[in-house]
């Protein structure tokens, strides 16, 4: 079994970077925009970048809320597929995964 305290407190710490940064990114993408073609051009390929930023910061904000759900119901740590252990390794590197490595291989 893990130490879910630790893992807890690792998640909640990176949900609340990820909450921070999604807000600085509404604010960018919802400023004025320039009249100049040139500037709105550019400016467009930025908001572009943001956007995916965005949405891979939703994505895992989703990864985070279902990895604090597993602590909550006491299934942290245990691959969703195989229901085998995840290393102790992979969780410190990955700690919102819900497979271990062989389940994550097999599915890439």
């Amino acid at each position: 079994m893990h130490d879910t305290a630790t893992y807890h407190a690792t998640l909640m710490r990176r949900l609340q970077q990820l909450d921070s940064r999604l807000h600085a990114i509404e604010a960018e993408l919802d400023s004025p925009r320039p009249s100049d073609w040139e500037e709105a051009a550019v400016e467009r390929e930025g908001d572009e970048v943001l956007e995916r930023l965005g949405q891979a910061g939703e994505a895992e904000i989703a990864r985070i809320r279902a990895a604090l759900d597993r602590i909550r119901k006491g299934r942290y740590g245990i691959c969703t597929q195989c229901e085998e252990q995840i290393s102790v390794e992979r969780l410190e590197v990955l700690p919102e995964t819900p497979l271990c490595r062989r389940c994550a291989a097999q599915n890439s």
